[in-house]
């Protein structure tokens, strides 16, 4: 089986407008939580959340192409176009055919929908705009990043809620190393952050009312941020034909099925997923260097999530630090383990391991490190990105330092 390389990344997220800002807040423990400035945010019970921070859509897009562009495309081609810039990626006829593009996303054009439910419900119209369907389908920032770079091999979207982007990272990583391709870019992107959105989730019971305290004894639930991350992988030989500068190798990934609750998480389901990554990868549990967690913030996730890494893990547990970036950027949803993919390539690039932020107090149900309010340097040689979704759907990535 052929090698995958990571050769590139773009990213933006409550934390910053690209990777260096994003490793930069990392380092810095900063929280991007905050008070939601979304239309109508009167009427909602719950008023925090991580939005993108000065973002000004007119900066990277002409302005006739918006009418085409949901938020969450927009993050995604911003995102795509760092990590090709990075990559400093030039593909021939031929090479184009062998390069791809798969992103997750959960809600796709969630801020269409919520804009064109308020134009024919609220303001009484009878018409919508004409690309309403091309704005909010689930593909469009797949189809967009593909047309932009002119990509034409494998190309599709990925939606498993939570667990979107590793679903889609791990699609990538497998159309590579078994021949399907050479490069993909890969990752996802979401803009959750309206009125409906924020109104649904509300309905859930779920979210936090302050901030997001993973692990904590005291965590009262997730935060909703908006965001994501776009990744270059590349077929090893490939990256070194062309001298490609290479940030780590994509080592394995593991899915399983809860089969269970269609909200409530599962043990079993995690544990066999974690346990298909260490495999894939020919890893042994003892060599996981650090994991960056799911960890919601709920108080069902974050016990289940320390349970299974006991089962996974065992004694090498109390070895390994276990952040939740999510207590800095917030849940992005089904592009958060894209943005987490960052924080664990901030480990191995950067021998630095981004902290759970907003920690107050040890919960004794679970015994882990969890790298508490402050960053640690460390070299981390393996790290692993847990992602697990309701619906029980469990994708896990492992990358390692490339030698």
């Amino acid at each position: 089986m052929r090698r995958v390389v990571i050769t590139g990344c773009g990213t933006l997220n409550p934390l910053g407008k690209n990777v260096a800002e994003t490793h930069a807040a990392m380092r810095t423990g900063d929280c991007a939580i905050g008070p939601l400035t979304c239309r109508d945010v009167d009427r909602l019970s719950v008023r925090i959340g991580a939005e993108l921070q000065d973002y000004e859509p007119e900066k990277h897009f002409a302005r006739n192409s918006l009418s085409l562009l949901d938020r969450f495309t927009q993050i995604a081609l911003i995102a795509a176009r760092q990590a090709m810039a990075q990559a400093e990626l030039a593909l021939d006829e031929a090479a184009v055919l062998r390069s791809g593009v798969v992103l997750g996303t959960a809600g796709g054009g969630n801020t269409t929908v919520d804009d064109n439910y308020r134009t024919v419900y609220e303001d009484g119209k009878n018409r919508v705009h004409p690309f309403v369907v091309p704005r909010l389908m689930h593909n469009a920032a797949t189809s967009h990043v593909a047309m932009e770079f002119g990509l034409k091999g494998p190309s599709f979207t990925v939606s498993t809620a939570c667990a979107s982007s590793n679903h889609a990272m791990g699609q990538a990583f497998h159309l590579i190393r078994h021949g399907s391709a050479d490069v993909m870019l890969t990752g996802g992107s979401e803009a959750m952050l309206c009125f409906g959105g924020i109104k649904a989730w509300e309905g859930l019971r779920v979210m936090s009312r302050d901030t997001c305290r993973p692990f904590s004894r005291d965590r009262s639930g997730m935060v909703q941020g908006e965001g994501g991350a776009v990744f270059v992988f590349e077929e090893l030989e490939h990256a070194r034909a062309r001298g490609a500068a290479i940030l780590a190798e994509v080592a394995g990934f593991g899915m399983s099925s809860d089969a269970g609750d269609i909200v409530m998480p599962d043990l079993d389901g995690p544990v066999r997923a974690m346990r298909a990554a260490l495999t894939d990868a020919g890893l042994d549990a003892a060599q996981v260097g650090y994991v960056n967690a799911h960890g919601t913030g709920t108080a069902a996730n974050d016990r289940v999530e320390a349970q299974a890494l006991g089962v996974v893990l065992g004694d090498h547990l109390r070895n390994v630090p276990v952040s939740s970036t999510k207590s800095m950027h917030g849940h992005l949803i089904g592009g958060t383990s894209a943005v987490e993919l960052l924080a664990c390539l901030l480990a191995i690039q950067h021998d630095v391991i981004a902290p759970t932020v907003n920690f107050t107090e040890a919960d004794a149900e679970m015994a882990l490190d969890v790298v508490p309010n402050t960053a640690r340097e460390a070299r981390v040689d393996v790290a692993m990105s847990n992602a697990f979704a309701f619906g029980g759907l469990n994708a896990v990535l492992i990358v390692k330092r490339f030698a």
